[in-house]
């Protein structure tokens, strides 16, 4: 298969991810399409090593995907924490929890 088809997938799930983060409003289904903007991004960096005969883009999907278990761990948490407080996971009842 033409590398050049995994970089258009690459775009593909890219866009439609931006497209997800910016019209939701459910916190789940927001972080759900920041996790595929970042598959995404994965794909494009393997790509790119795989097209170049290096192992850099690799390294880089590996450090994307331990960024993106931390930002899980603590997104989740966030959520959990906002949803007992206002019984939503809407974005827009996050701002309720300032002091």
């Amino acid at each position: 298969m033409n590398p050049v088809n995994y970089l258009y997938l690459s775009a593909l799930l890219f866009t439609i991810g931006g497209v997800g983060v910016l019209i939701r409003r459910n916190a789940i289904v927001l972080f759900m399409c920041v996790e595929l903007m970042l598959n995404a991004c994965n794909l494009a960096f393997v790509t790119f090593s795989r097209m170049h005969g290096n192992l850099d883009g690799q390294i880089f999907a590996f450090f994307t995907m331990v960024v993106a278990a931390a930002e899980v761990v603590i997104g989740l948490a966030i959520i959990v924490s906002v949803f007992r407080a206002r019984r939503s996971a809407s974005v827009d009842d996050a701002s309720l929890l300032k002091l």
